[in-house]
């Protein structure tokens, strides 16, 4: 419900919505340059000796205005000619004109009314009203996604699109949903639909009668600083029964001129104050910083108009259309979907497409949308999650079992969990199966006990929809085959081999960058934009399924490499160390900024073995800014698998790398990574102090051995890996 009431309104009002916010941005710069050109007056000045200056100046003064600014204008008739001027309030004099800026005028016609009178701002009131819903709405998604509120500037992972949109939403949804609160309620009160109207004076019961009271000797004006007035309507020439108007910050008065007497007084009744105070906040009218700084939020209002689109586009495309995807209210089965690169959405359609032919209603959302108030005719939870990481929850997962913890009961329907993952890797289906303990924990009656399906296996998949079909009493015949992701053709530039003498044929392939269109560009997209640890997943011949590589290299290098080993039996392995160069193999890339080496100066530990040296090698490549960086390298043999030595030298060379430890398996004295990094267990120590993040690529036995000497690294200075992790200083990309 919120990711619709924040997804409709941002597609149909994307326009009106940019409109507003361009135009209020441009004009949040007016304030502050008045500010900044007008002349103040000076201290403790009030507006009797204001009026004697600019009187002397102009005999025939009819009115005087300060602005919010602090400006000064003034109006009069000379000989029968009107007259109007910005004026110096040290002297009177003129210092400027009071015609209005056309620029300034144009951009506040169009930001009011798009030039259109009443019509026109009744839509750009529409267009307010959109940008408060979506401001709200998206507070309330960036909440779910970030785990609570308590969370909101919690770190996020995920497309470069999906982060830039919601940074900018975490920053502006406060200012944005005040900008178009009070544009709301200026647009009220512009059609009186509110009671702060100007109250109007009631006439004097009498007047002296005279004229010509010197203006220094009025108590009414001496009393009243200059830097609270707003205006001074003078009497009409030769009219003995007029009197001056006086409007402060106040309220405002009548005074007599032939006397100086005040004769009556209104102040702003507290509505007008609230109006007053949302015409400041909104205009920036006497708050000029405030104005400028809405005015920078509002410019975050194109990009994350862009950057939302750009979503709902890849949301489209990563998500199967689903047929007659029943209202959340009358599903009998509600299947969630815990998803990160889009594959496990393929499984909830052909799941609900089953249940479907089978005449059950199927209600199909994302697991960060749970919530069992929305589906009360529901009889079955269906939860089909992959893991991300080390046991983390996949993108639209996040939040699920903090929303499954604080609900003060367990639901009604029953439960059945389905995990999606890869059993070579250690940390295969955690995350499904942390929802099924939580489950369990709070009560929650299975419908059949948790169950895996091995990577995008369809025949997995299959016997769990039997299972499920026998719980259900009928036939489920679950026949998915996954879709094959788009490719691009990588050609191979380069190859360099290793590891022969070992029995570990390794080699390191480069491959030509493949064309990417202008618009992949502009959104960085695909090829366009990736970085070391981003992964590669190659299409084999024979098979739809994708095996992922860990990149050695980013966009900016102009290539794209890959270190691979060959496995007994492989079927991709075998291909791509069968690879000669100019020939070319089926690729596409999937972000992974779980394992980026990010920003900042802090020292990088890097730690890896075998292939794990492929993304470690990339992230010192890019090393430009000589950020320090400490390797910590195993291998066999140096004379056989020391891959990119000589680069390593090179880049220790450049500075890129600041110290490499290396730790040799094979010899009389076999030294392992966990060992090198003991024996440098001093620096390590330093660094981790400095505030050094820690990286780990390579096979599991071997991140399980760096693991535990590096509690014991930790455990004198009182941290843990756990403490290092949950900050995200300790990273590892392990297989």
């Amino acid at each position: 419900m919120i990711r619709a009431l924040h997804r409709w309104p941002g597609l149909l009002a994307l326009v009106l919505v940019t409109v507003l916010a361009l135009s209020g941005a441009a004009l949040s710069v007016f304030p502050m340059a008045e500010r900044l050109a007008a002349s103040q007056a000076v201290a403790g000045q009030s507006v009797a000796d204001l009026a004697v200056r600019v009187a002397a100046t102009h005999p025939g003064l009819e009115e005087i205005r300060r602005a919010p600014s602090g400006t000064i204008t003034a109006w009069w008739f000379d000989g029968g000619t009107p007259g109007s001027a910005v004026i110096d309030p040290a002297t009177g004099a003129d210092v400027g004109s009071a015609d209005p800026n056309p620029l300034e005028r144009w951009l506040t016609n169009l930001h009011r009314s798009l030039f259109l009178d009443d019509a026109g701002r009744l839509v750009m009131a529409a267009g307010a009203a959109a940008m408060l819903v979506l401001a709200l709405s998206g507070a309330a998604l960036v909440a779910r996604r970030t785990g609570g509120w308590r969370h909101w500037f919690a770190r996020l992972r995920g497309p470069l699109t999906g982060r830039l949109h919601v940074e900018l939403a975490r920053v502006a949804v406060l200012g944005l949903s005040l900008s178009a609160a009070t544009a709301l309620w200026m647009t009220a009160s512009t059609f009186d639909l509110l009671p702060d109207g100007a109250q109007r004076l009631a006439d004097p019961a009498a007047v002296s009668g005279q004229m010509a009271f010197p203006l220094e000797r009025m108590a009414a004006l001496r009393d009243v600083p200059v830097h609270t007035f707003r205006k001074l309507s003078f009497p009409y020439a030769g009219d003995a029964q007029d009197v001056f108007t006086l409007s402060t910050d106040a309220g405002t008065g009548l005074i007599d001129q032939g006397t100086g007497e005040l004769l009556s007084w209104s102040d702003l009744t507290p509505w007008q104050q609230l109006s007053e105070t949302i015409y400041m906040l909104h205009t920036g009218q006497g708050a000029a910083v405030l104005g400028l700084i809405l005015g920078l939020i509002a410019l975050s209002v194109p990009v994350m108009g862009a950057t939302g689109a750009l979503i709902w586009a890849a949301g489209r495309r990563g998500r199967p259309r689903l047929r007659d995807n029943a209202p959340a209210g009358r599903a009998q089965n509600v299947i969630l979907v815990g998803s990160e690169g889009g594959s496990t959405w393929g499984f909830a359609a052909t799941l609900a497409h089953a249940l479907k032919d089978g005449g059950q209603t199927v209600h199909v959302a994302p697991m960060s949308g749970f919530d069992p108030a929305h589906h009360p005719l529901a009889e079955r939870v269906l939860i089909l999650t992959a893991t991300y990481g080390e046991g983390d929850a996949p993108a639209s997962a996040k939040g699920f079992l903090d929303r499954l913890d604080r609900l003060p009961k367990a639901p009604t329907a029953a439960l059945a969990v389905l995990g999606f993952g890869d059993r070579s890797f250690p940390a295969f289906c955690a995350f499904a199966a942390e929802v099924e303990q939580a489950a369990r924990a709070k009560g929650w009656a299975t419908l059949l006990p948790m169950d895996t399906v091995d990577r995008q296996s369809p025949q997995d998949f299959a016997r769990w929809g039997r299972a499920l079909g026998e719980a259900l009493g009928m036939p489920l015949a679950l026949d998915h085959q996954p879709a094959r992701p788009d490719a691009h053709s990588l050609r191979l530039i380069s190859r360099r081999d290793y590891g022969a003498e070992v029995q570990a044929p390794t080699a390191i392939l480069r491959f030509a960058l493949p064309k990417v269109s202008l618009w992949a560009r502009l959104t960085g997209q695909g090829f366009a934009r990736f970085q070391a640890g981003d992964l590669l997943g190659i299409l084999p011949e024979g098979s739809a399924l994708p095996r992922f590589y860990s990149l050695a290299s980013g966009s900016d290098d102009g290539f794209v490499e890959i270190v691979v080993k060959k496995h007994t039996g492989g079927l991709c392995s075998g291909q791509m160390l069968a690879l000669e160069p100019g020939e070319a193999v089926q690729a596409f890339l999937r972000r992974n900024p779980g394992f980026h080496a990010g920003q900042g100066r802090a020292p990088l530990i890097l730690i890896g073995a075998g292939t794990g040296i492929g993304p470690l090698a990339g992230i010192i490549r890019a090393n430009a800014r000589r950020r320090p960086v400490h390797l910590v390298f195993g291998m066999r043999h140096p004379d056989s698998d020391f891959l990119y030595g000589d680069d390593l030298a090179a880049w220790q060379a450049e500075g890129r790398l600041t110290r490499l430890s290396t730790a040799i398996s094979r010899g009389a004295r076999p030294h392992y990574v966990q060992d090198a990094l003991r024996a440098e267990a001093p620096l390590v120590a330093q660094a981790i102090r400095q505030g050094a993040r820690i990286m780990v690529c390579g096979g599991r036995d071997m991140a399980q051995g760096v693991a535990r000497a590096l509690e014991d690294i930790l455990a004198p200075m009182g941290l843990t890996s756990a403490m290092l992790k949950s900050g995200g200083r300790y990273i590892e990309d392990v297989y």
